[in-house]
C-alpha cells in the first residue's frame, strides 16, 4: 500500500486485513474489530494513548493492544510518522525485533495488535540488576546486531535505540520496538535530529547528514552501558 492509501485509512472509520501468527489465523484474511479481543490489563500509557494486554478471542493468542487517541495524533502533528512507524515495522519478520501485525480503527482511535514481550523493558532488568556480566552482555548485544543487520539490509534506520525500546519476549530473547523514528534510507542521507540524547551520534549532534551507521554507535553506547550500568557521558570526559 502506497502512503497516500494509508493515510486514507488511517483518517477514516474502517479496519485493515490483516494475518496474525499462524497460531492465531493461518488461512482466512480477515478483518479485525475491538469485539474481537478480550482486554486486559495496561500495559504502559502514553502521549497518545495506551498499551494494553490483550487476547483474540477465538485463537486465545495474546497480544498487546496499543490504542492511540486520533484527536491526540492530529494535534501533535504526527500522523504521518504514525503512517511511516506502521508502513516500516509491519515488513519487519525477525526473531530480534517485535512484530507489528497489523491495526485497525475508528472514528476515534487506531488500534495496533503488536507482538506481546512478556518480560517487559531490558531497561527494567538493567535497573534491577545495576550491570550485566561480560557473557550476559554480549548476548544481548548480540542480538541487537542480529536485529541492525536485518533492518540495514532493507534500508531501515531505527535511531532511537536505548533500553526502554529493547524488549524481552517469553524466553528471554531481546527485541527492538518502538520505530517512531524509524525510516527507510534508500541510498539516501537524512539529516532529521531524533532520538535520546545519551545515544545520538557525534553527525546527529552537529546537524550532518547520516546513515544507517548512527544505529552502529549506538550499539556501541549501549553495550558501554550494559557493563557499567548508565551510558557513557561524552560531555564530561570531553
Amino acid at each position: 500500500m502506497d502512503a497516500a492509501g494509508l493515510r486514507a485509512r488511517l483518517t477514516s472509520p474502517g479496519s485493515k486485513r490483516i494475518l496474525l501468527p499462524k497460531v492465531v489465523d493461518e488461512s482466512t484474511d480477515r478483518v479485525w474489530k475491538l469485539t474481537d479481543f478480550e482486554i486486559g490489563r495496561p500495559l504502559g500509557r502514553g502521549k497518545f494513548g495506551n498499551v494494553y494486554l490483550a487476547r483474540e478471542k477465538e485463537s486465545k493468542y495474546v497480544v498487546a493492544l496499543k490504542v492511540l487517541q486520533k484527536n491526540q495524533l492530529r494535534k501533535a502533528n504526527v500522523e504521518y510518522q504514525l503512517r511511516r512507524e506502521i508502513e516500516i515495522q509491519s515488513d519487519l519478520n525477525h526473531p530480534n525485533i517485535l512484530r507489528l501485525f497489523g491495526y485497525f480503527y475508528d472514528d476515534k482511535r487506531i488500534y495496533l495488535i503488536i507482538e506481546y514481550a512478556p518480560q517487559g523493558e531490558l531497561y527494567q532488568k538493567l535497573m534491577d540488576v545495576g550491570r550485566f556480566s561480560e557473557p550476559v552482555a554480549a548476548t544481548y548485544v548480540y542480538q541487537i546486531a542480529q536485529g541492525l543487520l536485518y533492518m540495514h539490509q532493507r534500508h531501515v534506520i531505527h535511531r532511537d535505540l536505548k533500553p526502554e525500546n529493547l524488549l524481552l519476549g517469553y524466553n528471554g530473547q531481546l527485541k527492538l520496538a518502538d520505530f517512531g523514528w524509524s525510516v527507510t534510507s534508500h541510498n539516501v542521507r537524512r539529516r532529521t535530529l531524533c532520538g535520546t540524547l545519551d545515544y545520538l551520534s557525534p553527525e546527529m549532534v552537529d546537524n550532518l547528514a547520516h546513515d544507517e551507521r548512527v544505529d552502529i554507535w549506538t550499539l556501541g553506547v549501549l553495550m558501554y552501558e550494559l557493563l557499567v550500568g548508565t551510558p557513557q557521558n561524552v560531555l564530561s570526559s570531553t
